[in-house]
């Protein structure tokens, strides 16, 4: 009996930039704190909402009543941060805090820089730390710190007060980085996806029930509920079963745009996998167009498909796997 290969496992790296435009009241609070000046917003019944929304999340009012509050709050509750990590406020051991500010009805999630979680309890008296430098982004809150009452502060400030928001060069949008690190271990189906692969080869998985070959494999039929453990051997050429034109270049990209991503139907297979068409004009790129796979330089995975030089399939061969 073979034994089955060893089970891969990698990091991964997803990151993306999001960006997003502001309405009044976001842009008025990110505006705000490029000036260190901290606006919540009021509700019909009263409460002050730090951060500020722009609907009431009880009734789902408009809300546009913006006050402001203190620098200076409360810690409400915390979790100790041993490790920090990439792009989190600190690089040294920190909590993480629920602050209800001077003011507010509700806490506003931060950083605070401590010696350590016995310096750290509910109910301590914390006040901001501003950032040096300041673009509107909640960054411009570097942290909070605890605050000494014995320093004269002897307790929660003065009610909000009411703002008018009039900022020059207000913020009206940003550009919010995410990203996510974490350990992929594709597992016994998709290992040997990938092993067949580094031999130029492309292997599916057969449901012994409804006989769908699935590519990549997945380890059980998503319809029937059962494992899949017949690999099946598809391809290499398929039929482009649908597709779209891509027309914004992502961030590191040497893929010069227009270019077309397509979901193509190997030979054999019971659905269609993702790939790029590459070696024909994208606008001669068509439903039916055979092709075939250009494995990568290091020959472990198709880079893209190029037309394999055959008729058009018949739109009755792959009707049932657009």
């Amino acid at each position: 009996m073979t034994p089955p290969p060893e089970t891969l496992s990698a990091p991964l790296v997803v990151e993306f930039p999001f960006t997003r435009s502001l309405g009044p009241v976001q842009s008025a609070f990110l505006t705000g704190l490029r000036e260190r000046t901290v606006l919540g917003v009021r509700t019909q019944a009263g409460e002050v909402l730090v951060p500020p929304v722009e609907y009431d999340p009880a009734t789902a009012a408009e809300l546009r009543d913006l006050v402001e509050v203190g620098a200076t709050g409360t810690v409400t509750t915390w979790a100790w941060n041993p490790e920090p990590r990439r792009g989190q406020p600190l690089t040294t051991p920190f909590a993480w805090v629920l602050v209800r500010l001077d003011g507010a009805d509700t806490a506003l999630l931060h950083a605070l820089d401590a010696p350590g979680p016995e310096a750290v309890r509910t109910g301590l008296r914390v006040r901001i730390r501003w950032a040096t430098e300041r673009s509107g982004a909640i960054t411009d809150i570097a942290c909070f710190e605890p605050y000494d009452s014995d320093a004269g502060d002897n307790g929660p400030g003065p009610e909000p007060t009411p703002h008018t928001a009039a900022f020059e060069n207000a913020v009206t949008g940003i550009v919010a980085p995410a990203r996510l690190d974490y350990t992929y271990s594709p597992g016994r189906a998709q290992t040997r996806y990938l092993h067949a692969l580094a031999e130029r080869r492309t292997v599916g998985e057969r449901c012994p029930s409804c006989a769908k070959v699935y590519v990549p494999p997945r380890g059980a039929c998503p319809t029937c509920g059962v494992a899949t453990t017949d690999q099946v051997e598809v391809g290499p050429r398929g039929t482009v079963t649908t597709f779209c034109i891509v027309n914004i270049k992502a961030r590191n990209a040497e893929i010069e745009v227009p270019y077309v991503y397509a979901h193509i139907a190997l030979d054999g297979a019971g659905l269609a996998l993702h790939g790029r068409i590459a070696g024909i004009p994208y606008d001669q790129v068509r439903m039916g167009l055979r092709v075939e796979p250009v494995w990568s330089e290091d020959g472990r995975y198709p880079d893209h498909y190029r037309p394999a030089g055959e008729p058009d399939a018949d739109y009755d061969t792959y009707k049932e796997l657009l």
